[in-house]
C-alpha cells in the first residue's frame, strides 16, 4: 500500500477511473491465449506477487497525463509500436548497448524524433522494483498505461491480459519495415495487419486510436503537395481542410510541427475520428484510405461513426487481440530491472 500512497492526487484519479475500467472489462469477450501459440496470458497474474501492479501504473500515468494532455496517446502509440515488433515484449524500449550486441527500436523511422512516454514507463518500473523486485514486466506496464490512457481520455476500458515477459533484444529493421506508415497504401496496412494475425475489422477499430494525439508535417506532407507526384493535393483531402494544414505545413521545413490527428476533440477519446474520415477530413493518408480503397473498410468507418458504444467495444476486444501478440511467456526473456537495457548488460 505504501507505493500506491506516494503518488497521493495520482492515486485518487486511479480510485475514480478504476470502476470504468472494471466494469468496461465486462463487456470483453476475451480470448487471453495468444496468437500462434505464444503463451498463455490472463488478468490475475499479479494477483499474488504484486497485488498493487495496476494501482502503481495507474497512478503513475494519471499524473502524467495531469502534467501533459499528450502524454495518454504517447504511451497508447508505445504498446503498438512494441507490439508490431517481435510481440508485446517491451523490445521498443531498449537502448542500444554500446556493443552492437542490442540494437534499438528508437531509431526507427516509424520512431525517431515521435515515439515519447519512456519516462513514464521509467517511473512506473522504479516503483515496481522497489514494491516487487524483479516481478512486473515492462512489456506489461506498457499494456497496462495503454488500457489506463485510454480511460483517462474517456475511452472503454478492459481487462488486461498478464503475464508477459522481456525480450533480450530489439529490432531495428523489424521497426522500420512492420509498423504501418502514415502513406502506406491499404492494402500494404492489410498485411501488415495480418502478419500480426490481425483483421480488418481489428485494423479499422485500432485506427480510432487516432482519436487522439498529434502527427508531425513530415508524415502527411504529400497529401498537401503532391499526392501523385503531379504537384498537386489529394483529391480525397478536404480543399479547405488541405489550406488549413498548409499554413503551417509548408512544401520544406516545419518537418516537425504538430497537428492534431482529430482537431474536434484532440484529447478526448471517442468517435469523432470517423465522422473526420467521412468529412474527407482525415489527417493521414492511412486514415482516409479506410473510406476510399475498400468497401469492407469503408462501411466499419461508418459504423464506427454513427455508434461510439460499437467503437468502444470492438476497440476494447482488438486491444486485447494486439495484446496477444507472439508475448514472451515461462521461461522466456526476462523480467528486466530496468526497461532500457537487459539484466546481463
Amino acid at each position: 500500500m505504501a507505493a500506491t500512497m506516494r503518488w497521493g492526487r495520482g492515486a485518487l484519479v486511479v480510485a475514480a477511473f478504476a470502476a470504468v475500467v472494471a466494469v468496461s472489462g465486462l463487456g470483453v469477450a476475451a480470448n487471453y491465449g495468444a496468437p500462434g501459440g505464444g503463451g498463455f496470458l490472463f488478468p490475475q497474474f499479479y494477483q499474488h506477487t504484486c497485488p498493487q501492479m495496476e494501482a502503481v501504473v495507474g497512478a503513475i500515468v494519471a499524473k502524467a497525463h495531469a502534467e501533459d494532455p499528450r502524454m495518454a496517446a504517447s504511451l497508447l502509440r508505445m504498446h503498438f509500436h512494441d507490439c508490431f515488433v517481435q510481440g508485446c515484449d517491451a523490445s521498443v524500449l531498449l537502448d542500444a548497448d554500446g556493443s552492437g550486441r542490442v540494437a534499438t527500436e528508437k531509431r526507427s523511422n516509424p520512431n525517431r524524433d515521435s515515439l515519447r512516454g519512456y519516462e513514464v514507463i521509467d517511473e512506473i518500473k522504479a516503483a515496481l522494483e522497489h514494491a516487487c523486485p524483479r516481478t512486473v514486466s515492462c512489456a506489461d506496464i506498457v499494456a497496462v498505461a495503454a488500457r489506463d490512457s485510454t480511460v483517462l481520455t474517456g475511452g472503454p476500458g478492459w481487462e488486461v491480459p498478464l503475464g508477459r515477459r522481456d525480450s533480450l533484444t530489439a529490432s531495428l529493421s523489424g521497426s522500420n519495415n512492420l509498423i504501418p506508415a502514415p502513406n502506406d497504401t491499404l492494402a500494404t496496412i492489410v498485411g501488415k495487419f495480418r502478419n500480426q494475425g490481425l483483421d480488418l475489422v481489428d485494423l479499422v477499430a485500432l485506427s480510432g486510436s487516432h482519436t487522439i494525439g498529434n502527427s508531425r508535417c513530415v508524415s502527411f506532407r504529400q497529401r498537401l503537395y503532391s499526392q501523385n507526384n503531379d504537384g498537386k493535393p489529394d483529391f480525397t483531402l478536404n480543399p479547405a481542410y488541405a489550406a488549413e494544414l498548409r499554413g503551417r505545413c509548408p512544401r520544406s521545413g516545419g518537418d516537425q510541427n504538430l497537428f492534431a490527428l482529430d482537431p474536434v476533440s484532440q484529447f478526448r477519446f471517442d468517435n469523432q475520428y470517423y465522422r473526420n474520415i467521412l468529412a474527407m477530413s482525415g489527417l493521414l493518408n492511412s486514415d482516409e484510405v479506410l473510406l476510399t480503397q475498400s468497401h469492407e473498410t469503408m462501411e466499419l468507418v461508418h459504423r464506427y461513426a454513427a455508434s461510439n458504444e460499437l467503437f468502444f467495444q470492438q476497440f476494447a476486444k482488438s486491444m486485447v487481440k494486439m495484446g496477444n501478440i507472439s508475448p514472451l511467456t515461462g521461461h522466456n526473456g526476462e523480467i528486466r530491472m530496468n526497461c532500457r537495457r537487459v539484466n546481463h548488460f
